[in-house]
């Protein structure tokens, strides 16, 4: 009498890989402000409000000068995801109005 326990792994037919979905192939072109068409999203995290702006096109140095003048100007936090500024409370009237004044565009 022989006891098994477990499954049976015979044979190589098992696809052990893992399906990676957080790494997105981002494209690195950038564009100028003026081509640029920014929206704007809200959501709720643990309560409190953020709001997102995106889809910036440029290189890290550049959307980290956007997102100090924009944490500068509003007096909140802020971070950058991916292509995204992620800014603490909802502040879209007023991201709009500073980032008018420095000739970006907006999708109406």
């Amino acid at each position: 009498m022989i006891f098994e326990m477990g499954a049976k792994l015979d044979g190589d037919d098992f696809d052990t890989s893992k399906n990676d979905k957080k790494n997105k192939k981002v494209s690195n072109e950038t564009k100028p402000k003026n081509q640029h068409q920014l929206v704007f999203t809200y959501e709720k995290r643990k309560g409190k409000p953020v709001t997102l702006v995106g889809r910036f096109h440029l290189n890290d140095k550049d959307k980290k000068e956007v997102l100090k003048l924009l944490k500068k100007k509003l007096a909140c936090g802020g971070a950058i995801k991916d292509e995204w500024i992620e800014l603490q409370g909802d502040v879209k009237e007023k991201i709009k109005t500073v980032l008018e004044k420095e000739d970006w565009k907006f999708r109406k």
